[in-house]
């Protein structure tokens, strides 16, 4: 339970960082990263995903969402690997999804997503992102 905790102050902390793109490049990444309610009550999320410490997470530009672990979960992030050099690396996707209330009684994210379908996996931008590296002493 402390990981999990652990991995969400550190995406707290990333995402509150000021970001320091052009505003040229702003605009470029909220137009692609946007959601769009779908006509089969599925919603279209494209952002960062990471799954550590039995928590997998979805960053978006506007929300961060809890992901269900299940089988798609699970999936996804067999095809994430290949793109993660560090367990922590968080990687691009587009997903559609079922998006929820967290249950009252639960901790964490304010919503949660179930994947019903991978759209597509990317390749991380080496210099669009901070690196945070948890050392031992």
């Amino acid at each position: 339970m402390k990981r999990v905790l652990f991995l969400f102050a550190v995406i707290a902390f990333v995402s509150c960082k000021s970001d320091k793109k052009t505003e040229n490049q702003n605009a470029t990444v909220e137009a692609v990263e946007k959601t769009e309610k779908q006509n089969d009550e599925l919603t279209l999320l494209k952002g960062e995903f990471i799954y550590y410490a039995d928590a997998a997470v979805l960053q978006t530009t506007k929300e961060v969402y809890a992901v269900v672990i299940d089988e798609k979960m699970q999936e996804l992030n067999e095809l994430v690997q290949q793109y993660k050099k560090e367990v922590t690396d968080m990687v691009p996707v587009e997903i559609k999804g079922k998006i929820s209330p967290k249950p009252e009684n639960e901790e964490g994210w304010a919503f949660r997503v179930e994947i019903v379908e991978i759209l597509n996996v990317s390749k991380p931008n080496p210099e669009g992102g901070e690196i945070i590296t948890i050392g031992k002493d």
